[in-house]
């Protein structure tokens, strides 16, 4: 697709997407028309329904690794999953090893590790605060990203109105949230921050999806030790090894692929803004599958970091035509 964020500043896209949708826009071949060039730009109800079941993968997937995790662990579930979508990625993709610098390798791993990080700090932080809150604190790792790389003082607003959502989710204090689940959920966002600058950089260094198929493999050998460190024989169940299959297909495999054909038909722009919304289906998977009601002030504050979300999308994108118009 040819559509290549920079390093210094990601696209608005990258900013807000969930992981899986960012190696999306950098690895389409040369002949790709590009995200919403095609017929009927951003018009047609296919893409958006795409996007929208990419989201309800990602987020029922979660919710169904919540309930995976009293027989696993957090840490166990965190390999199952890393470690069944590596090896369906390296089945589907078959990616080339030879041929790479070690800049680019280096890209891969810092990729991995990010990749890692963040899966490994999200569902630690899904194992002790519910569904809907992780996922609200995780995305303002991508929105600090998009506020600091525009440079705009009206996204100093949008960063406002989402600290103020984060204020209301802990209560004031996050004396009402288990305080290291907050902890870790802002770590994952950090994390995810990373993980989109060097999602885009793997992207120009690595052809098709080989570069996420090979940063998949390094996150699970990292993650490996310490699932076996907690969960042991327990991975190793027939039951469980299934539902970590489902998780990773779930969260990783089908949302990518839902994402990357959304992305040939859509506008960067207006995929953004509907991932913006992930924090909403997260508080609904959270609902329907784990019985984790929110209360009015929690689905005042997801409402708040999502309309920052949104607003920040919004305002890079008006910056950028301005900036190609002039």
């Amino acid at each position: 697709m040819n559509v290549q964020p920079s390093a210094s500043e990601p696209a608005a896209a990258a900013a807000v997407a969930v992981p899986e949708a960012v190696p999306a826009l950098d690895t389409a071949g040369p002949k790709d028309p590009g995200p919403g060039t095609g017929p009927g730009r951003g018009t047609g109800l296919v893409p958006i329904v795409l996007v929208v079941a990419g989201g309800l993968s990602v987020q029922f997937g979660s919710a169904v690794a919540a309930l995976l995790m009293p027989k696993a662990g957090a840490l166990g579930v965190v390999t199952l999953r890393l470690a069944a979508a590596a090896l369906i990625l390296l089945v589907v993709c078959r990616p080339k090893l030879r041929g790479h610098s070690r800049a680019d390798w280096g890209t891969v791993v810092a990729f991995g590790v990010a990749m890692g990080g963040m899966n490994t700090l999200f569902y630690q932080a899904l194992d002790r605060i519910p569904l809907g809150i992780a996922v609200t604190l995780e995305v303002l790792g991508p929105l600090a990203l998009s506020v600091f790389a525009s440079r705009r003082l009206i996204n100093v607003v949008w960063a406002g109105l989402a600290l103020v959502g984060v204020v209301l989710l802990g209560g004031g204090g996050f004396d009402r949230l288990d305080p290291v689940g907050a902890a870790y959920a802002l770590g994952a966002g950090a994390m995810w921050a990373a993980y989109i600058v060097f999602s885009a950089r793997t992207g120009r260094r690595f052809p098709q999806a080989d570069g996420l198929a090979l940063a998949m493999v390094v996150a699970a050998v990292l993650s490996l030790p310490l699932g076996i460190w907690e969960s042991g024989a327990k991975l190793t169940v027939p039951s469980t090894l299934a539902l970590g299959a489902a998780v990773a297909v779930l969260s990783s495999v089908l949302p990518y692929t839902l994402e990357l054909m959304a992305l040939r038909r859509l506008p960067a722009s207006t995929f953004a803004v509907m991932m913006s919304l992930e924090p909403a289906i997260a508080a609904t998977a959270g609902f329907l599958i784990l019985n984790q009601a929110l209360s009015t002030t929690d689905a005042l504050a997801i409402a708040l970091v999502i309309g920052a979300s949104m607003g920040a999308v919004r305002s890079q994108t008006g910056a950028r035509k301005k900036r190609q118009k002039g």
